[in-house]
């Protein structure tokens, strides 16, 4: 039998106006809290954070976010008071996925130098960072670029931005971690671990009033250089291009990357077996700050720093040389230093050599850069 609906009463019509209101407020309550989590995205990083990439990379799931600003960027050409700007923000998800973003201006204050580190460090020690190349000053750096590695879902990106009226910069540095299930190995991947660091860099560019050149879509990128990636020394190409051998020290190999304008270049040079023997190092921009003030903070010991003297020797293997940079921005720094585990290198240095090879270093790597010959280390 079918069922007559009721007709409505009064009060069943009271009842109705009463509950309607609390399930509209219940609606928006619940409207509210969802998207809460995206006005958090939002605001991240000073409001720089490019929502639909971090979704594109991190998924749907739902975020746990920090945020953190402090400091102001003038960008007007290298205050002499430098660029306080600090700004760190961090979104985590249920499944393990998550971001760490910091935004640096550039140059910092004078009363930071020598206190800790100025800008987010780069992996660097067991392998070498590749440049991002496709336009940008950038680099892609991980602690092991070994398949199934505990870190092989983890990448940090960095992006430098040297700004249009000179001598001011921003530097862009995320660390992502997608979870073991996602392989570097695969270049697929790679651009995932990249396009939140290149977006951000976008977005800050304009929010800062920057006017920095920007680079394209990076599509594709390298890995980083295993210790186990070594070649010949003689017809390096890249970082390593024309360094000379050394019979006295054994430095018949190397390690290198291209050189496509990254703002810190390294060129490992190794004995026959790939042994470390020494390390070729190229800092540009904040990298160039950053090193100096560390040298001031722990090689206090030492009558003269790169802090303090464009070229000079420092402790009993190491050299430095520096150049001058075009639109006033920072120094270039380039050190050689002895990296054998054994301390050969150390116990008796081939001085003659460690001045030989960080002249031809230094010189293609300045010249790369538009930077001016660079002021060599004596005897």
């Amino acid at each position: 039998m079918a069922l007559i609906p009721r007709p409505l009463t009064r009060r069943r019509l009271r009842t109705l106006g009463a509950v309607a209101p609390a399930l509209a407020a219940l609606a928006g309550v619940i409207v509210w809290f969802a998207g809460s989590e995206e006005r958090a995205l939002d605001e991240a990083c000073d409001g720089v954070l490019p929502v639909s990439d971090v979704r594109a990379v991190l998924g749907d799931d739902d975020t746990d976010v920090t945020n953190h600003t402090e400091g102001s960027f003038d960008g007007g050409g290298g205050s002499e008071r430098g660029n306080s700007l600090s700004v760190r923000c961090e979104v985590k998800t249920e499944s393990g996925g998550s971001l760490t973003v910091t935004i640096a201006g550039s140059p910092r204050p004078s009363s930071e130098y020598g206190n800790g580190e100025l800008y987010a460090a780069l992996p660097s020690r067991d392998t070498l960072p590749v440049p991002l190349g496709h336009g940008w000053a950038g680099l892609f750096a991980t602690d092991s670029a070994r398949l199934g590695d505990g870190e092989d879902g983890e990448a940090t990106t960095a992006v430098l931005l040297p700004c249009a009226k000179g001598g001011d910069s921003l530097l862009i540095t995320v660390d992502t971690a997608l979870g073991r299930e996602v392989t570097l190995d695969d270049p697929a991947n790679r651009p995932d671990f990249v396009r939140t660091a290149t977006a951000t860099a976008e977005a800050a560019n304009e929010h800062w009033d920057c006017g920095a050149r920007l680079g394209t879509p990076v599509r594709d990128v390298d890995l980083p250089v295993n210790e186990d990636e070594y070649e010949p020394l003689i017809g390096a190409r890249g970082t390593c291009a024309g360094v000379p051998t050394a019979s006295r020290s054994a430095v018949s190999t190397a390690r290198e990357t291209a050189r496509e304008g990254a703002p810190r270049e390294i060129c490992a040079l190794g004995a026959r077996d790939g042994s470390p023997r020494y390390r070729l190092e190229a800092y540009y921009g904040p990298y160039a700050e950053d090193a100096r003030s560390q040298f001031t903070r722990d090689y206090d010991y030492e009558n003269v720093t790169p802090a303090e003297k464009a070229a000079g020797r420092l402790g009993k293997s190491a050299y430095w040389a520096g150049a001058t940079c075009p639109e006033g921005a920072e120094s270039a720094l380039y050190l050689i230093r002895a990296d054998d585990a054994d301390g050969d290198a150390r116990r008796s240095p081939d001085l003659a050599y460690e001045r030989a090879a960080l002249k031809a270093f230094a010189t293609r790597s300045a010249g790369h850069h538009g930077c001016a010959a660079p002021s060599l280390p004596g005897g």
